[in-house]
Order: structure tokens, then C-alpha cells, then sequence
């Protein structure tokens, strides 16, 4: 279930008469793009709407998650979106004000999407016992297409780690998640909107390079959670928090275990043997299929689909 609420306040009347509510379970997307249709993503199935969006309705989907106070939200408009209570995210995309060859706002709004937010209650808990060795986390990394659910697993093993898992006598671990682009813990004013369990804190809209070293020197973690690693900064930081004895989970995009060995910039984590389990995603039974699990210490496949 996803709560409604949040992101129907922020919609004109007349464009919420152009979604079928009894969809509303299943939505994933809305498209808001002036003078054209509006666009629905319900589940698998793109639904092209009647109501053609004006560029009047866009600008009251800005003053409304805004709480009419667009300036106030500038540090997240420069990085293309804003988090509204419920941990809903909504893209923006306009005239970019260049500065210094950065963004600094975003004018002329004329395209909205506005992604649904949901959480899965329990969709990590058959992998939790393939990445604890001991009551002790491995480092473990899911690779994934896009729109696999890496990102709902990824939240839900943090829920897991944080709380314990009485079932198999885990004890809750302090875990701080990194969390970029605002979608593991979707934080409104800094708090997060979903359970991402007791024990966790969260660096919200923090470069993850950045971020593991604030959270190696000043939260004292047993678990740094991450999304989508890919630079050479982001591994320097994994391989420092390596060394400090703090385990990481964090994920990739990608289709199968080679995408982490063909591509240079993972050549480091590789020699160094940092993760020990991978987790490989698709969407081939629906969104966030385990395919399988692979240990890198036994190099072999330990869990098949």
C-alpha cells in the first residue's frame, strides 16, 4: 500500500480526475508534461490519459510541493527533483540556469514526473541468511537492471540489519545509509518517510565519496548502506571504509557478475576481494527477482532462482 494522500494534495482537481483511483495500488509514474497528455505508468502497462497538462497546473504542482515557497527547495531543484512528504520524488526538468558550468536552479518548469514511492515489507528476509557470516554483515553487492527493485531490497536489508532478525538470532547492527538522490530513505526535512529500521541514520542528498568517510568519522557504523556505485571517488571511499572494518551493502547497474569485472573502474574492489556476496536481480518473474546469489569467496553460485 502506498499512502495517497501525500501526493493528491499536490495535484490540481482536474488532473486527479484523470487517474483512475482503482489503479492507485499499482501506479508507479506520473508524467506531467505541458500541453500534452498525461501520462500514467500503472505497473507494467503505460496509460495515456485525456487531460492535456497546462503549463497553469504545472506551476500549482510547484507552489503546492513547495509549501509555496520554491527558493526554499533550490539545493534539491539543482539536482532535478523534490522529495514531498511520504517520500514521493518529483523530477523537474525546465530551463537549467548554468553557473560556473553547474546548475544552479531550474526555470520555466514544463515537465514533472512525479515517482510513486513504495516500500516492500519483507522482500529481503529469504537472502538475509546468504549475507550474515556470525552475526556479522559481509559485504555484499546487488547488481540490477534498471526498474528491478534494487533499490526497494537495498532499503529492506537496511530495515533488517538495523531491527535484528529474532528467526535467526541476528542482533540489530548502527547502520548510516548513504543516500544520494533521496530514494532508500526518502527524507522529508530529514526525516526518513520509510522504515529503514532502529538503528539507522541517514546522510541525506550527501556524494557518497563524501558521505562514507563523514559516516566512518562520526557515526561509528557497523553498516554502511549506499546506492549505485561508479566512480573512481566512490571506490576510494569503499576500500577506506574496508580498512576501518565497516561493512558495506551497495549496488550497481548491471545484468550479471562479469558487469563487475569488465568495467575498469571496479578493478580495485575486485583485486581487493572487498565484497564477498553479490546479489543478481531481474524482473523476469516481476520486479525484484533473485536470479541468484553469487559468492565471490567459493566462486561459485550459492542460491539459484
Amino acid at each position: 500500500m502506498i499512502n495517497t494522500k501525500e501526493i493528491l494534495n499536490i495535484l490540481p482537481d482536474s488532473i486527479k480526475k484523470s487517474i483512475d483511483l482503482k489503479d492507485i495500488d499499482n501506479l508507479q509514474e506520473i508524467r506531467i508534461k505541458g500541453e500534452k497528455p498525461i501520462l500514467l505508468q500503472v505497473g507494467e502497462r503505460e496509460v495515456i490519459t485525456k487531460h492535456i497538462a497546462s503549463l497553469e497546473e504545472i506551476k500549482i504542482i510547484l507552489q503546492r510541493m513547495s509549501n509555496y515557497s520554491i527558493y526554499a527547495y533550490d539545493e534539491e531543484i539543482k539536482q532535478g527533483y523534490i522529495t514531498i512528504k511520504g517520500g514521493h520524488r518529483v523530477g523537474i526538468c525546465g530551463r537549467c540556469v548554468i553557473d560556473n558550468n553547474m546548475v544552479k536552479t531550474i526555470k520555466d518548469t514544463a515537465s514533472l514526473n512525479i515517482r510513486i514511492c513504495r516500500e516492500v515489507m519483507g522482500c529481503s528476509d529469504r537472502i538475509m541468511p546468504y549475507i550474515i557470516q556470525k552475526n556479522r554483515i559481509e559485504n555484499t553487492i546487488i547488481i540490477s537492471p534498471p526498474k528491478c527493485g534494487k533499490t526497494t531490497l537495498l532499503r529492506d536489508i537496511t530495515r533488517n540489519i538495523s531491527n535484528g532478525i529474532k528467526e535467526i538470532d541476528f542482533n540489530g547492527k548502527k547502520v548510516c545509509v548513504i543516500d544520494e538522490r533521496s530514494e532508500i530513505g526518502a527524507c522529508y526535512s530529514g526525516v526518513p518517510q520509510l522504515n529503514v529500521g532502529l538503528r539507522t541514520d541517514v546522510l541525506d542528498s550527501c556524494p557518497k565519496s563524501c558521505g562514507i568517510m563523514m559516516a566512518i568519522r562520526s557515526m561509528s557504523p557497523d553498516v554502511i548502506v549506499c546506492d549505485e556505485i561508479g566512480t573512481d571517488a566512490d571506490i576510494e571511499s569503499i576500500i577506506s571504509a574496508m580498512n576501518s572494518g565497516v561493512s558495506l551493502i551497495t549496488t550497481i547497474h548491471g545484468y550479471h557478475i562479469e558487469d563487475l569485472y569488465e568495467r575498469t573502474v571496479f578493478k580495485r574492489i575486485v583485486d581487493n576481494k572487498v565484497f564477498k556476496k553479490a546479489i543478481v536481480l531481474s524482473n523476469k518473474n516481476g520486479v525484484g527477482t533473485v536470479e541468484y546469489i553469487y559468492s565471490f569467496v567459493d566462486d561459485e553460485v550459492i542460491l539459484r532462482r
